[in-house]
């Protein structure tokens, strides 16, 4: 608890990083970037500036909250046909055709040029000064770099920039970046242009030629973020705010929905609870799945996916007995691995921000020299001609990455929250929302044991985690879900979570970091 700011993210001395800026005078968005910046070099198991970014930032002054999608766009040279004449039916998730253009640094730039005060040589001197000195490496990073060294580093052009001799640095092992230092000073210097054009351009291009991909110097110069209106639900008196589409945050806003027709056992383990839960989530993800897409290149109809009679009409679908594992999308009638941390500065404006390479450090490929993995997120693409998600040029995949915002019936901010994990992103939100609606505060929300539709479609297997009793565990079985125990490392399965919430009486803020990681919420004094 404190009232001076606080940043609630996976690793200490990212948490630092953002506290520092606020000590300086910074706000929740010149912090957020701060943070952002240090989580690439202290976990780039998860998020980097070669891969992508949203935020929602919560305006105290005018009680406004705005969207910024900083995800990219596939290459220009790659299309469906292209890979049909290759042979390509399924593209393999580390491929160079998978590398969409990195759209964290223009983010990064964009948030801190609308909301930030404070200038990106201050902003960025914290991860540079890490990068040069070395930091030590956290227990969980350790374990998760180790698995990639073997995976995608050990095959990756590259990737080997990212081990010590071809291994992953060991638990409080001391691991020196000097390459990222180099590319975040250029940023500092240059802004995003010193990334999308230039030098570091040209190497990202060389190096995915390369490795016989087709992204290009002119589809990175070509990005640009956006700024998008948030879209939300209402639920027990609380607004619940998330990135639209391409993001898949409208999967938790529809779970919402449906279950605010059901009267919910108060115990967040009760199986008739979990079952409704997992119910719900099983129908938003049949809607999602189809018509989470590019906005700009398809119409996804996110006012009749979000309306309450919409809802009502889908809830007729959840038996409170038996699950359905075949749930099919609805139509809508027309009238649209990852970091997730969260900031909120003493002047209550609040940042909720979310980076990812996906799949741990994306493809491995690292431009020669400049400290970073560029991300597989094109491998969210489906390959099947006129299906919303399609891949084609210049599009934006589906997104997992979701972060969110909270605030009052009076428009006052509750906090920002978010779950980070793949698929398991709108379900952690709906999970942990639910608990901080009937009182619980944020730690123990993220205490609690969590479920997992595995593969985020309506009839995936359902992961139970550790701590959830046995009983309930059965009683789900007899009602007809698929379920797997999962214990140890595994439970990496349901995300790592950061909430801040704000009395707005006294502007005290109570912040929670997720046990699963290696984080923690901290306040400044």
């Amino acid at each position: 608890m404190g009232r001076g700011g606080m940043v609630a993210c996976s690793q200490p001395l990212a948490a630092a990083a953002g506290l520092e800026l606020l000590s300086r005078g910074g706000n929740a968005a010149d912090a957020a970037v701060a943070v952002a910046a240090t989580l690439n070099l202290t976990e780039p198991t998860s998020t980097g500036i070669g891969g992508d970014m949203f935020a929602l930032y919560y305006d105290a002054a005018t009680g406004q909250v705005s969207a910024l999608n900083g995800s990219g766009r596939a290459p220009a040279g790659l299309t469906l046909e292209r890979l049909q004449a290759e042979g390509v039916t399924a593209l393999p998730p580390f491929h160079p055709y998978t590398i969409t253009v990195p759209g964290a640094c223009a983010g990064w730039c964009d948030l801190v040029e609308r909301h930030g005060t404070l200038a990106l040589p201050t902003i960025l001197a914290p991860a540079i000064r890490l990068a040069e000195a070395g930091f030590p490496v956290a227990p969980v990073t350790a374990y998760f770099w180790g698995r990639a060294a073997e995976r995608q580093l050990k095959e990756a052009l590259n990737g080997g920039e990212l081990t010590i001799a071809g291994r992953a640095p060991r638990p409080g092992e001391i691991f020196r970046n000097p390459g990222l230092a180099r590319t975040l000073q250029k940023v500092a210097q240059g802004g995003k242009q010193a990334f999308y054009e230039g030098e570091i351009a040209g190497a990202i291009a060389a190096t995915i030629r390369q490795a016989g991909g087709c992204l290009c110097e002119a589809d990175l110069a070509a990005h640009v973020s956006t700024w998008d209106a948030p879209i939300s639900t209402t639920y027990a008196g609380l607004r619940l705010w998330e990135c639209p589409p391409n993001g898949q945050g409208i999967t938790a806003l529809i779970a919402l929905n449906l279950l605010e027709g059901f009267d919910l056992p108060s115990d967040p383990l009760h199986p008739d609870r979990l079952h409704l839960e997992i119910e719900a989530l099983r129908v938003a993800f049949a809607d999602a799945r189809w018509y989470v897409a590019d906005p700009s290149a398809v119409q996804v109809p996110v006012e009749e996916l979000l309306s309450k009679a919409y809802a009502a009409r889908r809830r007729t679908l959840i038996d409170p007995k038996r699950a359905t594992l075949d749930q099919q999308r609805g139509t809508p009638v027309a009238g649209s691995d990852t970091v997730y941390f969260c900031v909120v500065d003493q002047g209550g404006n609040a940042c909720s921000f979310i980076n990812s390479n996906y799949m741990g450090f994306g493809t491995g490929i690292v431009p020669k020299g400049w400290g970073f993995t560029l991300q597989n997120r094109g491998h969210n693409f489906t390959l099947e001609a006129g299906h919303p998600n399609a891949l084609a040029p210049g599009k934006r995949p589906y997104h997992t990455i979701v972060p969110a915002m909270i605030t009052r019936e009076d428009g006052s901010l509750y906090g920002p929250m978010g779950v980070m994990g793949g698929f398991m992103q709108p379900q952690g939100h709906l999970q942990v929302v639910l608990t901080l609606a009937q009182g619980l505060d944020p730690q123990a929300a993220l205490d609690l044991p969590r479920f997992c539709i595995t593969d985020g479609t309506s009839g995936g297997v359902v992961g139970l985690e550790e701590g959830i009793p046995a009983e309930t565990m059965a009683d789900l079985i007899a009602r007809g879900h698929a379920v797997q125990n999962v214990t140890g490392w595994g439970r990496a399965l349901f995300g790592r979570g950061q909430i801040i919430v704000r009395d707005p009486q006294t502007g005290v803020l109570t912040g929670g970091s997720d046990p699963r990681a290696d984080g923690v919420a901290m306040p400044l004094c």
